[in-house]
């Protein structure tokens, strides 16, 4: 595999930002680890991060370099820092960043990475999570298929316990999504957007998520998962023993892994 850390600038949000990137590299020589090539286009994921991190935060509490090292696919995690992959009510557009000039510009940078919808995924851990399912229901045209690892996936029931539990989150949840009312139906809540998606007789994006019966986000994606389910979306969601920590994200990327390369 090759490893580069790009630093870029983002006329969306009008300034520089960073993203790491792992492309494919046919290998014979490393020790422990063997490289595959990939014929024609890549397939890519793109791998959110969650509120306290960034780009390098999935390469400093997995491996996931060498998870993907012998499947021939790309990896792009960028920086977004704690905008929830939103455009948000102070005025920075990350939405627009991640779902339209982070792709265009990947794909400028780095031509072999596929356009097809059916081999783009998007994933991500948390806030991450969120962001990777709203980018499978949101821009479905381009992403074939959304992976969540203890996603806040019923945002409006999140928002509520942030500012009941964390009242010191307030000014960025506000300057985030705005107000309760503002968010919930809106196109930063991922319910509402399963129902338009729905309605819409498009292609649906397929969906896998899993999270902890621990975790303190585990009854709102019981609440999201029945909801994508009902409205026929395909959906793989797995739980199991475990909160909100990094060995449990280590291990189940691997599972998004398999589910989405089949």
């Amino acid at each position: 595999m090759a490893l580069m850390h790009v630093d870029f600038f983002s006329d969306v949000l009008g300034m520089s930002v960073n993203m790491d990137v792992i492309l494919p590299q046919r290998t014979r020589g490393q020790i422990g680890m063997e490289g595959a090539g990939a014929e024609g286009q890549y397939k890519t994921m793109y791998l959110l991060h969650g509120m306290s991190d960034d780009h390098t935060i999935w390469q400093r509490r997995t491996s996931i370099e060498r998870y993907v090292s012998d499947l021939g696919i790309a990896v792009v995690m960028p920086t977004t820092h704690l905008a929830f992959y939103t455009d948000t009510a102070y005025g920075m557009r990350y939405w627009t960043f991640l779902s339209e000039e982070l792709p265009a510009i990947c794909r400028e940078f780095f031509p072999r990475m596929s356009s097809k919808r059916e081999d783009t995924l998007a994933a991500g851990l948390s806030m991450g999570g969120y962001g990777a399912w709203k980018l499978g229901l949101r821009a479905s045209d381009t992403f074939g298929a959304a992976a969540s690892l203890s996603g806040a996936l019923d945002i409006v029931r999140d928002y509520r316990w942030n500012l009941a539990q964390r009242p010191e989150r307030r000014p960025l949840f506000e300057g985030v999504f705005g107000s309760e009312e503002q968010l919930k139906g809106s196109d930063n809540d991922l319910l509402a957007l399963a129902d338009k998606l729905a309605a819409q007789e498009k292609r649906l994006p397929r969906l896998y998520a899993w999270c902890g019966t621990e975790d303190f986000l585990y009854e709102g994606n019981l609440a999201a998962w029945a909801h994508v389910r009902q409205l026929g979306f395909p959906l793989t969601c797995e739980q199991s023993e475990g909160d909100h920590q990094w060995k449990y994200w280590d291990a189940k990327i691997q599972d998004v892994l398999r589910w989405w390369l089949g």
